[in-house]
């Protein structure tokens, strides 16, 4: 473990998200991490815009922002008035640590960068044990089908629950 981290690295990881086949991150949380306003960091961001081309930084669009809304039940997301998030790939995040001129910002993008080498460490390994997985089912006969099959359940990855939103009366004669 890192003496010098100064967020969890879980804390990281489950703010990184997929949109349009990049791993990226969102303004809102990078804001949060950095322990600035989101206004700051985009007008940051915007002062300095040729260092962030399309695939380093983009905004969500419209049906993006919604889905994004959808997931992530948290009351602040709401309203009219929001300005739909940024997306900054690992490129991006790295850019940042050149216009955020803050020790936090640079000790957050420092621990940022390590779960990204993890993830990208974590989906290597998952493709090579699969490889592995497969070569075996192609030396062994079908009678060890079954093994493999139960193998490839447990690779998979879990399904996350749909969180339902609002109070939700239990039916009567359930209590």
């Amino acid at each position: 473990m890192d003496s010098q981290a100064i967020v969890p690295m879980e804390r990281i990881e489950k703010r990184i998200y997929l949109f349009r086949g990049k791993k990226v991150m969102l303004s809102t949380d990078l804001a949060d991490l950095y322990g600035v306003e989101v206004r700051a960091l985009v007008q940051a961001v915007k002062r300095n815009i040729e260092r962030f081309p399309e695939d380093f930084m983009f905004q969500l669009d419209e049906q993006e922002y919604e889905i994004l809304k959808s997931q992530i039940v948290i009351s602040s997301w709401g309203g009219p008035r929001r300005a739909r998030p940024y997306a900054f790939t690992e490129q991006g995040i790295a850019m940042l640590s050149s216009v955020l001129h803050s020790k936090r910002a640079i000790r957050v993008n420092i621990q940022i960068m390590r779960a990204f080498v993890k993830l990208r460490e974590m989906i290597l390994s998952h493709k090579e044990l699969a490889k592995k997985l497969e070569a075996l089912e192609k030396r062994y006969d079908a009678q060890f089908k079954v093994v493999f099959d139960a193998i490839r359940q447990l690779m998979a990855p879990p399904e996350k629950p749909h969180r339902k939103i609002g109070f939700h009366r239990e039916k009567e004669g359930t209590q």
